[in-house]
C-alpha cells in the first residue's frame, strides 16, 4: 500500500485525483478560447475530451470502490474501537491506520493474549 491507508480509502483517493485532473484539464482547455479566440476552440475541444475521459475513469474507480466496499468484511478495530472494512487478508483501519488481518499466520498477537 502506497499511502499507508485502507485499501478502500486509496481507491477513493485515486477517484478524487482523477476527478480533479479531469476538471483541471477542462478548465485549462477553456483558457484556449479565452487566449486565442476562434483558433483556441480546437485546443479547448481536445482538452475537453481528455477531461471527460479522466472524469469517466473517475466514475469507474468510484464504482469499483463501491462494489468492493459492499463485499468487504466489517470488523471492529482493536485500537480505536470503530467499525472498519477489511479487503483481502490484510488491510489498515480506515480511522487510525492500524494494520489488521484475518490470517492467524500474519497476526502479531492472538486475540486472547494480553498486550502487556
Amino acid at each position: 500500500m502506497f499511502f499507508k491507508s485502507s485499501k478502500i480509502n486509496e481507491f477513493r483517493l485515486w477517484g478524487l485525483l482523477l476527478t480533479m485532473i479531469g476538471m483541471g484539464l477542462m478548465i485549462f482547455g477553456t483558457a484556449g478560447i479565452v487566449l486565442w479566440g476562434q483558433t483556441g476552440k480546437i485546443f479547448a475541444g481536445v482538452f475537453m475530451v481528455l477531461g471527460m475521459i479522466a472524469m469517466a475513469l473517475s466514475i469507474g474507480v468510484y464504482f469499483w470502490a463501491g462494489m468492493l466496499s459492499t463485499s468487504a468484511v466489517i470488523l471492529q478495530c482493536p485500537e480505536c474501537n470503530k467499525q472498519t472494512k477489511l479487503l483481502g487478508k490484510t488491510d489498515r483501519c480506515m480511522f487510525c491506520k492500524t494494520k489488521l488481518t484475518l490470517d492467524p499466520g500474519q497476526a502479531t498477537h492472538s486475540p486472547g493474549e494480553s498486550l502487556s
